[in-house]
């Protein structure tokens, strides 16, 4: 099976509407690949909840959105029991989660009641209401956005949420002639009513096996984990990356090689995908962020400190 030639469609297929993104967009479809969920965070209006419309769209995939809100209870999520007088009988109605493709748009809006609805559906692709457990359909991702600005109305994602998200990815703002050429996309219609799919769900989860078959040497293993290890132990750091860190390296590492046109991962892989993989499980302790250290910065520092493995 082509990877490449198949993630390469949904890249450029998805570039249609996301304009001089490509890197964000490439990383998006290593989540895509890798099963694993993403979290975009960025300020509003520049294409988060386009991202994740023009992803299902691209694949074919059922797609739903949640519009996260203060007032949202669990069961808006993941769907409720409700007695049918007619048969005497509690039916189950599923909720939003029920689908291949879920936009948790502006998550943060939500209490920490509501946002742990999505932990068993992110960790395990199912959920469990009144006892019973309903299966997900496959493939299934969640995309979440969220607005690192505003803090009004908000309740922060706690650690437990944030270690279910694979990778964590910015847009930020288009140069001057990216937003000219959004201006002239859009002088008439979206060009996301015009979307089209390019790759059949079918050929997805194909790919998503194909890709967990790419070789990776026990050297380029150690190296991911003394970096996660690392994190654990550096200094500036109160709580480092899970185990779930690791994991998320080790996938991601597997299918930016084959998105490249390789059948076995190099360290460089590991290096590219190090920030967006670890950065968001990484807590920083209170000395350091009053010296403005962020976790990218301290991922950073490990990449340079750590040895990179050699043949």
């Amino acid at each position: 099976m082509d990877i490449q030639a198949i993630a390469n469609k949904i890249v450029e297929n998805v570039e249609r509407v996301i304009v001089g993104k490509r890197p964000s967009v490439q990383l998006t479809v290593l989540g895509l690949l890798c099963q694993g969920h993403m979290l975009i965070e960025d300020v509003p209006g520049v294409g988060k909840t386009v991202l994740a419309k023009a992803i299902a769209k691209s694949v074919g995939c059922d797609f739903k959105r949640i519009q996260f809100t203060p007032d949202m209870l669990p069961t808006d999520v993941t769907g409720v029991s409700v007695f049918n007088q007619k048969t005497l009988e509690f039916e189950f109605r599923p909720g939003p989660i029920h689908a291949q493709i879920v936009l948790a748009d502006e998550i943060n809006r939500a209490t920490p009641k509501t946002q742990s609805a999505l932990l068993e559906a992110m960790a395990e692709q199912q959920v469990t209401v009144d006892g019973t457990t309903y299966a997900l359909a496959s493939p299934f991702m969640v995309l979440a956005t969220q607005n690192p600005i505003e803090y009004e109305g908000t309740f922060p994602l706690p650690e437990a949420q944030l270690d279910r998200f694979m990778l964590r990815i910015r847009l930020g703002y288009p140069n001057k002639e990216q937003e000219v050429a959004i201006l002239d996309s859009q002088q008439r219609t979206h060009p996301l009513d015009a979307l089209g799919q390019v790759v059949s769900v079918e050929e997805l989860l194909a790919t998503q096996a194909a890709v967990r078959e790419i070789h990776m040497d026990l050297k380029v293993k150690e190296y991911i984990v003394e970096l996660v290890r690392r994190t654990r132990d550096h200094h500036d750091v109160y709580l480092g990356s899970s185990s779930r860190g690791a994991l998320a390296l080790y996938r991601l590492g597997q299918a930016r090689a084959a998105l490249l046109g390789r059948d076995f991962v190099l360290p460089d892989d590991v290096k590219a995908l190090a920030k967006a993989a670890l950065a968001h499980r990484i807590i920083v302790g209170p000395a350091a962020r009053i010296k403005d250290i962020d976790a990218d910065a301290i991922v950073d520092e490990l990449l340079n400190q750590v040895p990179v493995p050699t043949a």
